[in-house]
């Protein structure tokens, strides 16, 4: 009876649920799917309408990831204010107390997310035609 209980316990270890699993994973992922109920996003400091926004989200989390770039200790800024044109797309999330922002530069070939939270700074580029494609007069066309 002990075997057959000590295994049981051992084998919902080896193999937790597919619930589980994905709660743990989620705390590892990089770029994670996000909510446009939760968010807020800006570009050159004006705020992205309701609908504009929930399609400017779903095309974010749709993005596919490329690559992650590594930051050294004190280079933060470079990665927040790159020496280029792109005015970025601002992504506000608020989770419980803590703020989180990704900063969106388009480019013609990829996009670069940097995502800041707390004191971090995390830098990764992704690859989605739309996000590459937006620019500020699909934007203006909207309103």
């Amino acid at each position: 009876m002990i075997t057959l209980v000590v295994g049981s316990i051992l084998k919902l270890l080896m193999s937790p649920p597919s619930a589980a699993v994905a709660w743990v994973l989620s705390k590892f992922e990089l770029h994670k799917k996000l909510d446009s109920k939760d968010v807020t996003v800006t570009f050159n400091g004006k705020d992205l309408e309701e609908e504009e926004k929930i399609i400017f989200i779903d095309y974010f989390n749709k993005a596919i990831f490329l690559k992650k770039y590594y930051i050294f200790p004190g280079n933060e800024k470079l990665f927040l204010q790159p020496e280029t044109n792109v005015l970025p797309f601002v992504i506000n999330v608020k989770r419980g107390n803590q703020d989180v922002n990704f900063f969106i530069f388009n480019y013609d070939n990829h996009v670069d997310v940097v995502k800041k939270y707390k004191e971090k700074v995390i830098s990764y580029s992704l690859s989605s035609e739309y996000l590459q494609n937006y620019t500020i007069s699909n934007l203006n066309a909207s309103n």
